[in-house]
């Protein structure tokens, strides 16, 4: 039998072991270079993500599109904290099964209220008076949102723990959201068309 083969029939056999902090399961993890180099890129790519929606929830003249940019935001900041918890190593098991909620529920739970809040902001005044400038922010974040989600999806195919990847595909199902509630918001102003 290859070192390979080996290595690999080791993770199956005897696979990393997991620890208990603060009520919630971590799986310790050990990073190859290049998914080290991914997470960084990732973790780049949420900071802007952060520092945008804050920026343009401020600048937003629309009190709905300063609502939809404050809550993404937060859902933003969750997933840097992700990708942090993940370059020290650790990664949050998504599968509990039993007992007290996991990181799945919570995670499941947090998409649910982005989306709930999303839906609830653009059913209020969807005729409400729409500035060309919330239009340009719109705009720069849906084209952000598609390149993050893209970057999501090469890092996917990239790393070798399938949690890890569970839990990157999760983000980048919210990310899609994110874009989805832009598109949403924009056509609901008469500001986009789907042709």
């Amino acid at each position: 039998m290859g070192r390979g083969l080996a290595l690999i029939l080791g993770d199956i056999f005897f696979p990393p072991a997991n620890t208990k902090t603060g009520g919630v399961n971590i799986m310790n993890i050990n990073l190859t270079a290049k998914e080290r180099t991914l997470l960084e890129d990732q973790r780049s790519h949420e900071e802007i993500c952060v520092q945008k929606y804050s920026n343009y929830a401020q600048q937003a003249s629309d009190r709905q599109l300063k609502a939809l940019f404050q809550n993404h935001a937060q859902i933003e900041q969750e997933h840097l904290n992700t990708i942090n918890q993940l370059l020290s190593g650790q990664v949050p098991q998504l599968n509990q099964q039993g007992g007290g909620g996991g990181s799945q529920q919570q995670l499941q739970g947090q998409q649910q209220q982005g989306q709930q809040m999303s839906s609830i902001l653009l059913q209020q005044g969807s005729a409400a008076g729409f500035q060309a400038s919330d239009q340009a922010l719109c705009t720069d974040m849906l084209m952000t949102e598609k390149y993050v989600s893209n970057a999501y999806d090469t890092a996917i195919f990239e790393f070798k723990d399938p949690q890890v990847r569970d839990v990157l595909n999760h983000i980048q199902k919210e990310e899609q959201k994110h874009g989805e509630a832009i598109f949403k918001y924009l056509e609901s102003k008469g500001m986009y068309s789907a042709q």
